[in-house]
């Protein structure tokens, strides 16, 4: 072997990337393939070396291996957008639902096939993955290199984990492939891996899904480390020059750039043969050393899911088949009835702590006191009764295990558990009317308004809103503007760097959105999407709140009953003087002018246009305005409903159906003109 200290800076980081190459294919062979080739003294050895080398030159290279043991604690995540929207899966819960869906992808073919007959789509065919249940990661390579990994977040936006998933043994820092492409797959943590590590834990992990997806967004990448994830890797979201026409040709891909692809692919013409395939994953699944929660069942022909599309939230050309939620047996000890921030009262039921598919459930929430009696609930305190985790997820009491069984009796509240006000019942709610002096309801609304659908205040979380509220800091949300450094720092937990950041937070909050605002000043009935639409129809809250019946109901989705919530709320003084006190603070802007009137005269008007790609000029969100200025309708998805499709540098999928659809086609510098 040659001295390292004889040689060059050149020489040694020469010798650096060849061990880079070396160390990562036996990581390939051990971790990916399951075939170490070398024994583990010699995989230590070579470490050893570029440990050193990257020592003596003070370089890491980008896909060194030396990098997987985590580093320094991060200050915090950065956001990521995906280049290729990320998708949910429509879930299939029986076998009708699977059928249906069959169905819909035929007649999608037939419809196509008849207009363009001179470019039929092939009969479906079907490929059946196993459906994880762990973390979704989105992996970026360019160049061979991995430069970014990200979780999925809202499809669109994730959080930015690069350093969290180069501790993932499994998971290649760089590939053959030299081009930019986008990945993605499921973090996990192996069953075995959980196992061994809760033995000598200080504090053992509940369950493999939460031990993923807690260490993935740990800002220590060491915890990261120790918690010794894997990955499996099932799609290509983004590349612009590949040009697969399977979905075995990506399964290949993947396989051939090193990525860890399960074992498990099954292919299938018929829902028939498929559904046999299912009850074979049920039988087998608790021999697996990893969780799953269902199958993916996808349309094979890349150029048929093309066409087929999405709907706003799903692939038409994929969907999950989920499980039957596992059931189990416990006591219920008690029920307690929590005061929400609308004074709906809701009963919780606390059980036995039980073992649902690896999660501890201890507590349920009823959805009101008909939901206890239709479950024969009234006389089960101290009872066993079933438990279910609905969607494997969320837990759901379906009734005693006994019916003929009595216990204590399960009493409704006649007076509020919190402010002791009497309750009244409005359907088949209990609700208190104390709105300005019930604490819950109070904590509830600031907390709502922090949220981050609403003015987005990072930090301020119920927790830190009950604290502040317990100090007689704030009582709604306008107080929050009147507070400053020695308000904050001394209380509980509150340092210097810590209310800073949440005064800057506040701070930033100033200039949020009008639709942001109304959502967040808790209007009954009114949600994200009215909130959108109240603001861009009246342009500030002070037209909004003079606004007739008849100008609110003449807005889409808004109907007579939100129409009156608006009018009833904007009527309370008490409101009306919080909103008021807001307005001295906040400047919530609207982009889209509401005294504006649209001009009729350009193409755009009342036609339906989606967007896709990167613009020099513009951002896509300024385009998606000004469009919207003009009359049109923005849309996330291509259909044979869509006029025209604006695009940009790096256009996918959405451009290639535009054209097969015969779709009017935009680019940037024709867009300028026309607007």
């Amino acid at each position: 072997m040659t001295n390292m200290q004889d040689l060059t800076i050149q020489e040694k980081q020469t010798e650096m990337r060849n061990l880079v190459r070396e160390i990562n294919k036996h990581c390939h062979l051990y971790y990916t393939l399951d075939n170490p080739i070398i024994s583990d003294i010699d995989f230590d050895y070579l470490m050893d070396l570029l440990r050193d080398l990257e020592k003596e030159t003070g370089m890491i290279l980008p896909a060194s291996p030396t990098q997987r043991v985590g580093g320094n604690i991060l200050p915090g995540f950065q956001e990521h957008e995906h280049r290729s929207h990320l998708w949910s899966l429509e879930k299939a819960n029986s076998i009708a639902d699977l059928k249906t869906w069959e169905a819909q992808v035929k007649k999608a073919i037939q419809a196509h096939n008849a207009v363009h007959p001179n470019f039929p789509l092939p009969d479906p065919s079907y490929v059946v993955e196993l459906k994880f249940d762990g973390l979704t990661l989105n992996l970026t390579y360019n160049n061979g290199v991995l430069v970014q990994a990200a979780t999925r977040g809202n499809g669109i936006t994730g959080e930015g984990v690069l350093a969290q998933v180069k501790t993932i043994s499994s998971i290649p820092l760089e590939i053959p492939y030299m081009g930019l492409v986008e990945v993605q797959g499921e973090g996990i943590m192996k069953l075995s891996t959980l196992k061994k590590y809760n033995e000598t834990a200080i504090e053992p992990l509940k369950n493999a899904r939460n031990a993923v997806a807690g260490a993935i967004r740990n800002l220590n990448p060491q915890v990261t480390a120790e918690r010794k994830l894997d990955a499996y890797i099932y799609n290509i979201g983004y590349s612009p020059d590949l040009n697969h026409t399977q979905h075995s040709e990506v399964f290949d891909f993947l396989k051939l750039n090193r990525f860890k692809v399960n074992p498990y692919v099954q292919y299938h013409s018929t829902i028939e043969d498929i559904m046999e395939e299912l009850e074979s994953i049920k039988l087998n699944r608790p021999e697996l050393d990893y969780l799953i929660d269902g199958a993916v069942i996808k349309v094979c022909d890349l150029k048929t899911r093309s066409v087929l599309g999405y709907t706003s939230k799903y692939p038409k050309w994929a969907i999950a088949y989920k499980f039957e939620a596992e059931e189990a047996v416990t006591s219920l000890n008690s029920i307690t009835w929590e005061v929400g921030r609308t004074g709906k009262i809701t009963p919780v039921a606390c059980l036995e702590p039980v073992e649902i598919g690896g999660v501890t459930v201890s507590s349920c929430t009823l959805n009101n006191n008909s939901d206890i009696e239709r479950k024969g609930l009234r006389y089960a305190l101290g009872k066993d009764i079933i438990v279910r985790r609905s969607n494997d997820v969320i837990p759901e009491i379906l009734g005693m295990e006994d019916p003929d069984a009595i216990g204590e009796q399960v009493i409704p509240p006649q007076y509020c558990p919190s402010c002791q006000r009497e309750l009244v019942k409005n359907g088949a709610h209990l609700f208190c009317t104390n709105t300005w002096n019930c604490e819950p309801q109070q904590i509830g609304w600031i907390t709502h308004f922090s949220s981050k659908e609403a003015m987005d205040i990072e930090g301020l979380s119920e927790s830190t809103a009950k604290l502040l509220f317990d100090h007689k800091l704030i009582k709604d949300p306008s107080d929050l503007y009147r507070l400053d450094a020695n308000n904050l720092v001394g209380l509980p937990s509150f340092q210097i760097k810590k209310a800073a950041k949440l005064l800057n937070a506040i701070e930033k909050s100033k200039s949020a959105s009008l639709a942001r605002f109304i959502r967040a000043i808790s209007i009954p009935n009114v949600g994200s999407n009215s909130s959108k639409i109240l603001a861009d129809a009246f342009g500030s809250i002070e037209r909004l709140q003079s606004a007739t019946k008849e100008e609110l109901t003449r807005l889409p989705d808004i109907g007579e009953i939100v129409a009156i919530s608006i009018q009833t709320y904007f009527r309370d003084e008490k409101y009306r003087t919080i909103v008021n006190r807001l307005l001295d603070f906040c400047n919530p802007e609207n982009p889209v002018k509401a005294d504006q009137s649209l001009a009729t005269d350009n193409i755009f008007n009342g036609k339906t246009v989606v967007i896709t790609g990167t613009f020099e000029t513009m951002k896509r969100d300024d385009v998606t305005l000004k469009l919207q200025e003009l009359g049109a309708k923005v849309g996330s998805g291509v259909s044979k409903n869509t006029d025209f499709l604006i695009f940009g540098e790096k256009a996918g999928s959405k451009k290639t159906k535009a054209e097969v659809l015969g779709i009017r086609l935009i680019n940037e510098s024709e867009l300028l003109s026309l607007i």
